[in-house]
């Protein structure tokens, strides 16, 4: 699927680094978000693989436990560089969050705070908006191949918006289009199709070190984790809030960590491991969340174009795949309600989208920043 010439694999490891490592740096937003960055930096600036094969995996991806963006940036190290590219590109996208992360647990626990930086992140989410809108505009173009495919994806967007949980929704989106262009082009038989899952339930055993007490804690969330950072809220509130392991408060401070750093909001997981057990606490709590995504990638990679090439679940991909857009569009639209609450806000949108939409392409990234100083400013020295 590289549409590059072919590198040296020193050189590829290399690039690899130096892109998911700027990305780490300054992909705010979320995980619909990230995705928009990475469609702008590996498809359209560098075109490692085709669209369709890049929508292909985000379809994939949604259909395994684990951070949505954090997996993809794995999967896009797979295709330029091998295994070792899924490792090179999800450590230095994870990296920038984890350090900030673990340096703000650090003034946390020390002194009971961390910087007020409001003020600069303000202008930052109303910039996000314009460049999720470009990334779902581009692949919908791609994705959107018939009138039906629309119609499961409005489908979709609708029971999203209605709080339908998203993997319900991507599932039902799927075997809904898969069921109906089988009937459609008179296919009978339809094949079974089961992705690994990894489970992790019951006691721990006799280990008895606290931080491998914490990396176990956080390797089942990992393991099992679907949705947002909401639903790892609900995940953390009952592995670590019902017994008595960290109050609510010192959880909701973590997770507010997470929104607030670049990079993928499981980073949480490093501030709380540091509330629990200091730097050895963060190192198994980080390891821990996000190790089975480098599994589930490892093993899901190499399928997804068996997966395009067999007629049956090829219409289940596509339908997955407008599915996974449809629910992007719906992240976009819950957050501009959430936003866009006065003229600062739409006043940062407005800029932002006359820079990506313009005729000279403005790099997200560079999006970002003017967002956020144009952000620090309105809210410092603009009093109406």
């Amino acid at each position: 699927m590289n549409m590059q010439m072919d590198k040296p694999q020193s050189n590829k490891l290399k690039e690899v680094f130096l892109v998911f490592f700027k990305l780490g740096c300054f992909a705010f937003g979320g995980p619909a978000a990230h995705i928009a960055f990475m469609e702008d930096e590996i498809i359209e600036r560098r075109k490692w693989m085709s669209r369709q094969h890049f929508l292909d995996l985000i379809g994939g991806t949604n259909l395994i436990p684990g951070p949505n963006s954090t997996e993809m940036t794995m999967h896009c190290g797979y295709e330029r560089a091998g295994a070792k590219g899924l490792f090179v590109a999800g450590i230095s996208f994870i990296f920038p969050a984890v350090l900030i992360s673990g340096i703000l647990a650090y003034l946390y626990v020390s002194y009971g705070k961390v910087p007020q930086v409001e003020d600069w992140i303000f202008g930052i989410k109303p910039a996000v908006l314009a460049v999720i809108l470009a990334a779902v505009i581009k692949l919908g173009k791609k994705a959107l191949k018939s009138w039906e495919l629309l119609m499961i994806g409005l489908g979709v967007l609708a029971a999203s918006l209605l709080g339908v949980n998203e993997i319900v929704a991507l599932l039902c989106g799927g075997v809904l289009g898969c069921l109906f262009f089988s009937i459609k082009y008179q296919r009978s038989t339809l094949q079974s199709y089961f992705l690994p899952f990894i489970l992790l339930n019951g006691q721990w055993g006799v280990f008895s070190h606290p931080s491998f007490k914490i990396f176990l804690s956080f390797l089942k969330v990992g393991s099992i984790l679907y949705g947002s950072g909401y639903v790892l809220f609900a995940y953390l509130e009952a592995e670590l809030v019902a017994p008595g392991l960290l109050t609510r408060m010192e959880l909701i401070d973590a997770i507010a960590i997470g929104q607030m750093t670049p990079g993928p909001v499981l980073s949480t997981a490093t501030f709380i491991g540091y509330q629990l057990g200091g730097w050895q606490g963060a190192i198994g709590a980080t390891l821990g969340i996000f190790l089975p995504s480098f599994l589930f990638v490892w093993l899901l990679n190499p399928l997804i174009p068996k997966m395009r090439q067999s007629k049956i679940l090829s219409y289940f991909l596509d339908s997955v795949n407008v599915a996974a857009l449809a629910v992007m569009a719906a992240v976009l639209i819950s957050m501009g309600r959430d936003v866009l609450i006065d003229w600062k806000a739409w006043f940062i949108v407005l800029i932002s989208l006359l820079l990506t939409f313009g005729p000279k392409k403005v790099h997200p990234i560079i999006i970002i920043l003017m967002g956020s100083i144009v952000g620090f400013v309105l809210i410092r020295f603009i009093t109406i």
